[in-house]
């Protein structure tokens, strides 16, 4: 009985071969595992990064007064005029949502005592949110504010607020004629008839 001591060339050769093919798919699959992972770990890092600037919107308009001035246009302008909710450590502060034309840029502006168009003078913080804005659209109807907007190529977010309302407008205080000395003599005039 004869026993076979060895492989021959010729099967290891075709082994090898056999187990290069296997390795080549297996790496070909794994190459695509990571390019797809990439892939979704960015979307993801997009998607959390807007969820933050959606919320950050969000809670300007919450924790204002309801003393917002929209100004219409190919893209809203938002201005909130006293807010609680503040990046920076300010107890009330202004903020203002615009997107800047250039690479339509959705900016969110936070100071005191600032107008848009900004000045040298102005000491604001100004952050970069969202590129390339296809949409901003803000609509206030009756205590309701619809907010709409939407990155190029990313998803449309919207949400509402309601029972924001506007405060009421103060009062401009009536100027009190100044008294003429005939004026005080009238007066006087009518005391005495009354007192007879």
């Amino acid at each position: 009985m004869s026993r076979r001591q060895a492989f021959t060339l010729i099967e290891v050769l075709i082994s090898v071969a056999l187990l290069s093919i296997v390795m080549m798919g297996l790496y070909s699959a794994l190459s695509m595992q990571r390019g797809s992972n990439r892939h979704l770990f960015a979307y993801l890092t997009k998607a959390v990064e807007d969820d933050k600037v959606i919320m950050m919107l969000y809670k300007d308009i919450m924790y204002s007064d309801g003393n917002l001035t929209i100004k219409k246009g190919e893209f809203d302008r938002l201005c909130i005029h006293d807010t609680g909710n503040s990046l920076y450590g300010l107890s009330r502060t202004k903020v203002c949502w615009l997107v800047e034309k250039e690479e339509n840029q959705l900016l969110r502006v936070e100071g005191n005592r600032y107008t848009v168009p900004l000045k040298y003078e102005n000491k604001v913080a100004i952050d970069q949110t969202m590129k390339h804005m296809t949409l901003f659209d803000i609509t206030r109807k009756k205590g309701e504010i619809l907010v709409m907007l939407q990155a190029a190529g990313g998803e449309p977010y919207s949400f509402m607020l309601q029972g924001i309302e506007q405060p009421p407008k103060k009062k401009k205080p009536t100027k009190r004629r100044a008294t003429s000395p005939t004026d005080l003599n009238r007066t006087e005039s009518l005391r005495q008839k009354q007192n007879r």
